[in-house]
Parts: C-alpha cells; sequence; structure tokens
C-alpha cells in the first residue's frame, strides 16, 4: 500500500501544479492585448495542454489511487468525510478551469486578470485543508 500511497501523492503534486499555474495562465491570457493574435494563440495552446495533458490525468490518477487507499485501509473519521468535500470542491474547481479554458478558447473571456488572481488563491485554501485533515486527522 505504500506504493498506493506514493503514486497518489505523486499525482496529486502533478495535479495541483497545474491548478495554480493554470490560473496564472489564465491572469496572463485576460492581460493580453486583443491584437496580439500570436500571443493569444500561444496562450490559448499552452492552457490546452496544460488542462488535458498534466491536470486531468493528475486528477483522475489521484482520485484512483486515493479510492484505493480508502478501500485498503478503510479509512473512517469525520476528518475523512470533510477530506472528501475538500476533493468534491476541487473537482468543481478544475471543471470551472475547464469551463474558463472554453471560453478562452472561443474568445468570450469577460474576466479581468485581477479575477483571475482571486481565483489562482482558491487551491491554496484546498491544499491547506486536505492536507491537514490527512495528516493530523482533527475528529
Amino acid at each position: 500500500m505504500l506504493w498506493v500511497k506514493s503514486l497518489h501523492i505523486i499525482f496529486m503534486v502533478t495535479w495541483f501544479a497545474g491548478l495554480f499555474y493554470l490560473p496564472r495562465l489564465f491572469v496572463y491570457h485576460a492581460m493580453t492585448d486583443p491584437a496580439d493574435k500570436t500571443g493569444i494563440e500561444r496562450f490559448k495552446v499552452m492552457e490546452r495542454k496544460l488542462y488535458f495533458g498534466i491536470m486531468t490525468p493528475g486528477a483522475v490518477l489521484t482520485i484512483v489511487f486515493g479510492t484505493w487507499l480508502w478501500l485498503g485501509y478503510g479509512f473512517s473519521g469525520g476528518w475523512l468525510y470533510v477530506k472528501l468535500a475538500v476533493v468534491a470542491a476541487l473537482i468543481i474547481y478544475h471543471l470551472w478551469c475547464g469551463k474558463l479554458l472554453n471560453d478562452f478558447k472561443g474568445d468570450r473571456n469577460t474576466k479581468s486578470h485581477v479575477w483571475f488572481r482571486w481565483f489562482n488563491e482558491v487551491p491554496t485554501l484546498l491544499i491547506f485543508a486536505g492536507v491537514i485533515l490527512a495528516v493530523v486527522k482533527p475528529f
């Protein structure tokens, strides 16, 4: 089970790398001059590759190995239910990033770079909560 736990952590780190970086790309994309077609297209490629090539596989494998751990160890307690709520929030955030990605892809973004700067802070709060719940198991 230590291999499963290791893979769960590795893919969680991969997923979070994307969750931290994609909204930062959105900040820069939102700041790009609409006349800079080359720059805009470059952001679209980077965002798409990050979302589909790194973030989504990381998310899926994090959930697969996390479920495997849950089934293998039979975790229980209030902390687990709160952690599962954090994971659900991360999945919603991930899907929201996909919606924003499609908005940029179709040149339909209406949000400012300031909005994306605040949006970028959400995964920071969620990783703190998830790690503390998993390590400390406060209840």
